[in-house]
């Protein structure tokens, strides 16, 4: 299995390459400040055919011994297929393959807030709406 990069940031890894389309609109919502405060996801985008086809537990195992990754954003095959292309978002610490899924807009507080330790983890994934994805927290 290819060793992923180096980073400080949160990684937005594609495991399905079925449409490059879908994956560019990915990209640009997660890339787009947010319309109210203006925040950014800082993330790493890692687009390489090495990890397609990889699945949650073979993710989780590219992080093992890696120190400061306390989550993974993934694009997988349903992200490509999903009218809203939900990104896959995978617990790495406290419960290492917990997961829901993510609007690719919400991605910024997702990651702002799970990489300073603001929010744990299970606060995003016992948020999600009845169709299991995160879009926002209610208001």
């Amino acid at each position: 299995m290819k060793p992923l990069p180096e980073s400080t940031t949160a990684f937005v890894l594609r495991t399905s390459f079925s449409d490059p389309s879908a994956w560019g609109a990915i990209r640009t919502a997660v890339e787009a400040p947010t319309p109210i405060d203006g925040f950014l996801a800082y993330v790493q985008f890692v687009d390489d055919a090495a990890y397609e086809g990889m699945v949650k537990d073979q993710v989780v195992d590219l992080f093992r011994g890696r120190v400061g990754h306390t989550f993974v954003i993934v694009a997988d095959d349903t992200s490509m297929t999903a009218a809203e292309h939900h990104l896959l978002v995978i617990d790495l610490a406290r419960e290492p393959g917990r997961d829901f899924r993510a609007v690719p807009s919400a991605i910024q507080s997702i990651e702002n807030n799970l990489s300073i330790a603001n929010m744990d983890f299970a606060e995003f994934a016992g948020a999600v709406d009845e169709d299991g994805v995160f879009r926002d927290f209610p208001r």
